[in-house]
């Protein structure tokens, strides 16, 4: 029997279809569903052992086969084997039925009596397939206007709010789940380990570089690498500011409702770390010169290490 695909197309092939479908109906994350599950790998090599044992049987039976057949049936099998795939009856039985064309011997019967100087025209029917899909489409359009335009089904607009408004209903789900960790007023201190100012620095690229400047001298928003502040300095000013936004300054974003506040702890970090370093082309002081009324005097007028004379 003459087969449509070689042996050597036919078993890769029918092992590619099955693999895929593995990987696409497992869930193996971003590794191969081969790699991760033993199990897979292992029925891909009995499948693909499988598919080679079939095709050496079958082989085999058709030689047998043609072995016991007569002469005459070589002969007829041989003219059957020989001829392509679209001269095959199979082939022309479906081709007749899907387009009910006319033979070229018939064109006779279908030939018009118009004639354009020597082009005749021939009144074939119209393709099967081509008027069943036509008929589809019209009974798809009267399902479709009853639908949409009778009974208010939701249309590509209507569809996509629905879509957006369950996606934020999860997201707030999620949120409360997973509450953001509180920090008081109180409790924020400083953080000086590099993973904690890397943190905060990656932070402040994303959130504040844009007003502030990439290195903290100032764009819109102010110079935040000098002794000068709006808001009052300190770490704990400074958190409260990028927490709760400024009174003073409206386009500043209160960043506690989108931070987590332990992300506002490293970024207040990281904005206190940056006194001092006066970045090229930084913006001029604006505000008052902050001082810790917290941290502890010395008489300037007394050297440090002065021991208190005795009378």
């Amino acid at each position: 029997m003459k087969k449509l695909f070689p042996s050597y197309v036919r078993v890769p092939l029918l092992f590619a279809i099955v693999l895929v479908a593995l990987e696409y109906f497992i869930d193996s994350g971003d590794r191969p569903a081969f790699v991760k599950y033993p199990m897979v790998a292992l029925f891909l090599a009995v499948f693909l052992f499988l598919l080679v044992a079939i095709e050496i049987v079958v082989s085999a039976v058709d030689k047998v086969t043609y072995h016991l057949l007569t002469e005459e049936q070589k002969k007829q099998l041989e003219e059957a084997q020989s001829l392509s795939f679209v001269d095959s009856q199979w082939y022309q039985h479906w081709m007749s039925k899907l387009t009910r064309s006319k033979a070229v011997e018939q064109e006779a019967d279908v030939m018009l009596d118009h004639d354009y100087d020597g082009i005749r025209e021939l009144d074939n029917v119209l393709p099967p397939w081509w008027v069943y899909l036509f008929y589809v489409t019209i009974i798809f359009a009267g399902f479709y206007l009853v639908r949409y335009h009778f009974f208010g089904g939701e249309n590509q607009a209507q569809e996509f709010e629905t879509e957006v408004a369950l996606a934020e209903e999860e997201m707030l789900k999620f949120k409360g789940n997973s509450p953001k960790e509180t920090i008081s007023l109180d409790q924020v201190t400083a953080l000086t380990d590099p993973a904690s100012l890397s943190k905060g620095q990656e932070i402040y690229k994303n959130v504040c570089a844009a007003c502030h400047g990439p290195q903290g001298g100032g764009l819109v928003g102010p110079n935040l690498a000098d002794a000068h502040w709006l808001n009052g300095g300190g770490i704990k000013n400074v958190f409260k500011v990028i927490h709760d936004g400024s009174l003073r300054n409206p386009t500043m974003a209160a960043w506690g409702k989108t931070l987590d506040a332990k992300d506002v702890q490293k970024v207040a970090s990281y904005v206190w770390s940056l006194q001092g370093t006066k970045p090229a082309g930084a913006k001029p002081a604006e505000g008052d010169v902050w001082k810790d009324d917290a941290a502890p005097t010395v008489d300037a007028s007394k050297p440090v290490d002065s021991i208190p004379s005795s009378k």
